[in-house]
């Protein structure tokens, strides 16, 4: 089977992603299971042949040079972020499928504080959690609702660009890390002089990056971002970690000004064999950003628990209300209740 059999099985598959790995079998993740793709083992030989073909000059000797290289690629009319490594001495490709359309808040059964995030002006927004549970694909709703909505200049960083925006009320600009800048960090150094109002950062991986997207929240822009963390707290940890000594300090003002909320987000199985999304979601009010100030994030998940009012949900409440909705199964929450105790 050639390469782009392989995809295009994937996306007949309706699978969310694909795994090539040299002398193992071909497989596809489907409602978050892996399934084999065809028995036989797939030859070096016919996935360097077929890369071969798929790669630009250029991401070929990037790939030889770093043995990595990070790209999209579309097939019959869809998207797929993938990955290409070494594993072994051998190569390996993850392609992640990206959705044609771009799914409606209605479609992801957006809670309300997050159609209020849509609505900001300026500040941060993060969307945490596992890799491969839609972060993604929430972020890219959200700035879709901004682009039919709102007449906004939203330049996006991407590593690779995923979704793909046609300008409606907003413009649009989306940068690729590696085609159209060096780095999340060097793009954010000239962002803020391209009069952005909403800037949506692919990850915050460093450092560098960190800061400038504190920065731009704290000089007047709306910035979504994600963060690879399965709570809310750990989230505001990761950042503050990054940072040493006394910068941690000034890190943890920061945040508590310009922090508007973090969704944490895990994408559960469901009843008819599908996955919906369980989402935590913090909301920044006075208490929440004094904890923050005083560095006591322990004591967020209380302040989540007693915070329905502000809109608050914890991880419990959510898949509750899933089960409530008759979407998912009580043994799903009693995998999975309690865990941000134990965290």
């Amino acid at each position: 089977m050639s390469l782009t059999a392989y995809f295009a099985k994937a996306i007949e598959s309706g699978a969310s992603d694909l795994h090539l790995v040299a002398g193992e079998r071909p497989m596809i993740r489907v409602e978050g299971q892996l399934t084999p793709v065809a028995q036989d083992e797939i030859a070096e030989k016919d996935l360097e042949a077929g890369l071969a073909e798929l790669l630009s000059p250029e991401q070929a000797g990037r790939f030889r040079e770093e043995l990595e290289l990070d790209l999209a690629y579309e097939a019959q009319n869809t998207r797929f972020r993938v990955n290409l490594h070494r594993q072994e001495g051998k190569i390996g490709l993850s392609a992640r499928v990206i959705p044609s359309q771009i799914p409606t808040p209605e479609e992801l059964r957006f809670e309300p504080p997050i159609k209020e995030f849509i609505n900001l002006l300026d500040g941060l927004v993060l969307v945490v959690g596992p890799t491969g549970h839609g972060k993604s694909t929430t972020l890219a709703a959200m700035i879709e609702q901004i682009n039919q909505t709102r007449r906004a200049h939203i330049v996006t960083i991407e590593d690779p660009i995923e979704f793909v925006f046609a300008d409606k009320e907003s413009l649009i600009e989306q940068r690729e890390v590696g085609t159209d800048t060096k780095s999340f960090a060097a793009a954010l150094k000239h962002v803020l002089r391209q009069d952005p109002n909403v800037i949506l950062v692919g990850e915050m991986r460093d450092p560098e990056t960190i800061a400038t997207v504190l920065t731009a929240a704290e000089t007047g822009h709306l910035v979504f971002s994600t963060l690879h963390t399965s709570t809310a707290a750990e989230a505001i940890e990761r950042i503050v970690d990054v940072f040493e000594g006394p910068k941690q300090k000034q890190v943890l003002i920061q945040l508590a000004a310009v922090l508007r909320g973090i969704v944490a987000q895990e994408l559960v199985p469901t009843l008819d064999g599908k996955r919906a999304a369980a989402r935590e979601i913090l909301i920044n009010t006075p208490a929440v950003a004094n904890l923050i100030r005083e560095n006591n994030i322990a004591q967020i998940l209380s302040a989540m628990q007693t915070g329905a009012k502000a809109g608050m949900v914890t991880l419990d409440q959510s898949l509750q209300g899933l089960i409530t909705d008759g979407l998912i199964a009580a043994e799903v929450m009693e995998k999975r209740s309690g865990r941000e105790r134990r965290i």
